[in-house]
């Protein structure tokens, strides 16, 4: 028995509908215009044609030519630099063949840049890695304006990539679009022994062979890191948002399995293109409810506070406006149902194989904590995200997924949550606004009061603990981190030097207008502050020694200290040269800020 729609998620959604109505209007008429009248390939002269399958086999060139087969255009982000994307290095292929199989021809309309956080991390290039999702959007654009293509399979996994692939499709929203994940790659060493490793890194405990040996049976493989980070979050979301097959993030790849997901990803972008009904195309599916319940899938699991971010440049691509209010709002109702590193010892594997997404959704629909009422690339409704898929006689098979968790350290329903409250919070106050994830952060430690320690960059930081500076009560302050200043780079090196203070006993926070992402644990964090230094805010008056007091249960940021809003903003000159960052000078000036979703397009 399902329990009636909960109010706050009636609530929310209704003003979030109420907020958009003109921007999603607009959208949607523009979409259905399209869909109206933009003739298919066959309204090409016969010198575009000409041009556009030319390098076809003569079966592909004579079904093009006659534009009585569909063609379905691929977006593919493969590079075997990501390990995430090296299994898609032979999806074009295989696409090709089952298009065929299927009566249907396959065509890369266009690759896309992905870049692995993971290489950037701490390095110049991450500022590149925010900016990195605007150029997927437009990339992605530019592969599907041939106008060849009656359907869209999006081959992307990682960080700024699902993001940016959404940004572009719904531009041509017209369409029908299906996005094909890859897997992780299987279990390496465990999460807690790879947070042990770097935690004696950083105090200097064992040296950097031994760390790159740990390092390297943790991210040992090709597939998705097995981390909760935001590129599994993705994976998360394109399910949740019923844009990926039920229960296809988490497979292995190179398995039977995932190349048989992958074949049914084809024939699910042909059966909704052979609708013909705009309800099967991606400005179809995409509605205030699909955004709401994208906010209520990462609240549930702990995912990414990227996605503070990027759901919101998703939903503005879509017409739809939503800000950080209603994602603290759904917070105070959605419980947190996954305990996945780093908000757990779990990694994705060990979630999918408890129950994994499907169990999440069916007990959020269960309790009236999701949106039925939604269409999807497997039609209306999500009733089909509850099944999972498996092998039976050699053929891909579905079944009702897990009714219980089968690992309650892992995955919970709604009747008995880790938390009764989901991982991501709004903190306002004299400092501005700022998101913070409490998923894995102990009660004891959702409070802090403690004086500022400035810092510039976060080398200064790190070397000031190693100099043994940090070993006090603080809030270290890194301003001038927001995406005008330098692009918004993580500040994913920070952790293991924080984590490492506050299990000394000292009370430690971080304030930033930079990012920390999926990978933010146990040391509360109030990030993505609004305004950032670069536009004036109050983080770049901020001097040593301040009192600040970060309270994620009243969700209230103050600087206790009188008479910092009369200070000027401290100056910091951005670094504009190296590594290509001086093509990004219009994108700086022209961001919005984090709240608007960081995107120099939308």
């Amino acid at each position: 028995m399902r329990l009636d729609m909960n109010k706050v998620i009636l609530d929310v959604t209704q003003r979030i509908i109420d907020r958009s109505k003109e921007t999603r209007e607009e959208y949607l008429d523009a979409m259905q215009e399209q869909f109206r009248t933009v003739p298919s390939r066959s309204g090409l002269q016969c010198g575009n044609l000409a041009h556009a399958f030319a390098a076809c086999g003569p079966d592909d060139k004579g079904h093009l030519a006659e534009d009585v087969l569909p063609n379905i255009g691929i977006i593919t982000a493969y590079n075997d630099m990501l390990s995430a994307h090296k299994p898609y290095e032979q999806y074009p292929e295989k696409i090709r063949e089952y298009a065929r199989n299927h009566n249907a021809v396959a065509q890369v309309a266009g690759g896309v840049p992905a870049m692995c956080d993971g290489v950037t991390q701490g390095q110049v290039g991450m500022e590149l890695s925010l900016f990195s999702r605007d150029v997927i959007a437009m990339s992605s654009v530019i592969g599907l304006s041939h106008r060849m293509f009656d359907a869209v399979l999006n081959l992307g996994i990682c960080d700024k990539i699902v993001p940016g692939l959404m940004m572009g499709s719904l531009r041509f929203g017209y369409l029908p679009t299906v996005f094909v994940p890859a897997g992780p790659m299987p279990t390496g060493i465990s999460n807690d022994e790879k947070s042990q490793i770097r935690q004696a890194y950083a105090e200097g405990k064992i040296g950097r062979a031994e760390l790159l040996k740990g390092e390297s049976d943790s991210y040992h493989s090709p597939g998705t890191c097995t981390f909760y980070g935001t590129a599994n979050s993705n994976q998360m979301l394109m399910e949740i948002m019923g844009l990926q097959l039920p229960g296809s993030s988490f497979v292995n790849p190179g398995t039977p399995l995932r190349d048989m997901l992958t074949e049914e990803a084809v024939k699910a972008a042909l059966n909704l293109s052979n609708k013909k009904e705009f309800s099967a195309t991606m400005a179809g599916m995409v509605t205030e409810k699909t955004i709401v319940n994208a906010i209520i899938g990462l609240l549930a699991t702990g995912g990414s506070t990227n996605h503070t971010i990027h759901i919101i440049a998703i939903a503005r691509a879509a017409g739809i406006i939503i800000n950080w209010d209603d994602f603290s709002d759904l917070s105070s109702v959605i419980p947190l149902l996954a305990r996945v590193y780093p908000n757990g010892a779990a990694d994705v594997n060990h979630f999918h194989a408890a129950g994994g997404v499907g169990f999440v959704m069916r007990s959020l629909l269960e309790h009236g904590l999701l949106h039925d009422d939604v269409n999807t690339i497997l039609g209306h409704g999500l009733v089909n995200f509850t099944k999972e898929p498996y092998i039976e006689n050699g053929k891909l098979s579905w079944r009702d997924g897990a009714k219980e968790s089968l690992n309650t350290a892992i995955v919970r329903p709604v009747s008995d949550p880790f938390k009764p409250e989901g991982g991501i919070k709004v903190l306002k106050g004299n400092i501005g606004r700022s998101v913070i994830k409490t998923s894995a952060v102990d009660n004891e430690h959702l409070i802090v009061e403690a004086p500022a320690v400035v810092f510039d960059e976060q080398e200064d930081f790190i070397a000031a603990f190693k100099r043994g500076e940090l070993n006090k009560d603080l809030i270290a302050v890194l301003a001038f981190q927001g995406p005008k200043q330098n692009g918004m780079p993580e500040l994913h090196q920070l952790t293991p030097s924080l984590t490492i203070l506050q299990k000394r006993g000292y009370k430690v926070a971080l304030l930033t207008d930079g990012r920390m992402s999926g990978a933010s644990g146990k040391v509360p964090a109030a990030i993505h502050m609004v305004p950032e230094a670069s536009d004036g805010g109050f983080i770049g008056k901020i001097q040593t020694g301040d009192l600040i007091r970060l309270d994620a249960v009243t969700g209230t940021l103050e600087c206790l200290t009188e008479g910092v809003d009369a200070r000027p903003v401290r100056m910091k000159k951005a670094a504009r040269f190296g590594l290509g960052r001086e093509l990004f000078t219009q994108a700086r000036r022209t961001v919005s800020d984090s709240e608007q979703g960081a995107s120099f397009i939308i």
